[in-house]
């Protein structure tokens, strides 16, 4: 009886880890079905990424409200927001932060366009976009350019959130060229 408890404790502990090791998926690449997902925005509305099919979607993961770089490039997409409309393209961003925070940090920053609330970090995850901030896991700063067929057709990791958006605003007119 202790042998079997024994292997059993054993088996228990060796699942752990092999649960605990598996990574994160990778980012999806260019030329792939960009993921659905469903989550929720600052006004506490569902949205989904199929929402926008016919229009191009600039997606973009960013660790955490309030904070400096995320601030200096949501300010960037608000500031180019006339353009991306023109280009008939949608600003998307994600975060793990909840409904709550994402509803002050627009009103704070005067933001127009969606951010999503990813609390359980599965939109993350699946989007390989994940970081360690001190002992937390956050979005990683990537980007997903996606067409309006929702394809995703340029991507951009571990982005300088300064020329972020101007380098968005660039890979779409090329792309709405071909």
């Amino acid at each position: 009886m202790k042998t079997s408890l024994k292997i059993l404790g054993v088996a228990v502990v060796a699942a752990l880890v092999m649960v605990v090791a598996v990574p994160a998926a990778e980012a999806p690449t260019a030329g792939t079905k960009a993921p659905d997902f469903t989550l929720k925005s600052q006004e506490g509305k569902t949205v989904s990424l199929h929402d926008f099919k016919g229009k191009w979607v600039v997606l973009y993961f960013y660790p955490k409200d309030f904070t400096q770089g995320c601030t200096i490039e949501a300010h960037n997409f608000q500031a180019d927001q006339a353009k991306y409309d023109k280009a008939n393209a949608a600003i998307v961003g994600v975060s793990v932060d909840s409904v709550d925070s994402h509803q002050q940090f627009c009103t704070k920053e005067n933001l127009s366009f969606k951010l999503l609330a990813d609390e359980k970090h599965e939109v993350v995850n699946t989007y390989g976009s994940t970081q360690k901030f001190g002992d937390n896991e956050v979005a990683a700063r990537n980007t997903f350019l996606v067409d309006p067929q929702g394809t995703i057709r340029k991507v951009f990791l571990k982005v300088d959130p300064n020329p972020h958006s101007k380098e968005v605003l660039t890979a779409l007119a090329d792309l709405q060229k071909k």
